[in-house]
């Protein structure tokens, strides 16, 4: 799951969704730099990802795809799976995707303590680009791999594997769906135990 997905699953708390964008960039052991809630959202962002990585659909996706991409697999279906929950967005959630999008920007805002440097480098960027509401358009996805690419130590040519992402659209899709809902429920046994 990439962003747009790790917030949703993180649930409504503001400060869990802050958590769930942190996970990507907070290593280490939680120990109390952060509050407990976000270190909540933290630690289910780290359980999610496992569990994803468990479920033998993600694993098939992800060996479909043809060297030299199949070693971004992973990052590949995260970011088709989030443009899959951002295009069909009114059945995931009451509230539009502009709307949801710009209510954590504010709170990702709003936090009063330090981001690391990634997480504070999307709160400036993300609502300017509307970074998260592009995940529903498919198109965008050449430019985000393009950009992610740029962040490898040696920069990978990354959105050359957007035409494995067309090829495979409609069983990455379904995949998403036979997914999805087992990430959901997963993560809201996660949220209840965590209470």
């Amino acid at each position: 799951m990439n962003y747009l997905a790790h917030l949703y699953l993180s649930g409504d708390d503001p400060e869990w969704m802050i958590g769930g964008l942190l996970g990507d960039f907070v290593k280490g052991s939680l120990c109390g730099a952060f509050p407990s809630a976000v270190e909540a959202g933290i630690a289910l962002h780290r359980r999610l990802d496992a569990f994803t990585d468990s479920q033998p659909e993600v694993q098939r996706a992800i060996a479909r795809f043809e060297p030299p991409f199949r070693r971004f697999g992973g990052i590949l279906v995260d970011l088709c799976f989030d443009h899959f929950l951002a295009a069909d967005w009114p059945r995931y959630h009451s509230q539009p995707l502009d709307h949801y999008c710009a209510r954590f920007y504010r709170a990702l805002a709003s936090y009063p303590g330090d981001l690391p440097a990634g997480a504070a480098h999307f709160c400036e960027v993300a609502p300017r680009v509307n970074w998260l509401e592009n995940y529903a358009e498919f198109t965008r996805l050449e430019q985000m791999l393009e950009r992610i690419g740029q962040r490898f130590r040696t920069p990978v040519p990354l959105q050359l594997a957007f035409p494995q992402l067309q090829q495979h659209y409609p069983l990455l899709l379904e995949e998403f769906v036979l997914v999805f809902p087992r990430l959901v429920e997963f993560c809201e046994r996660q949220r209840l135990e965590s209470t």
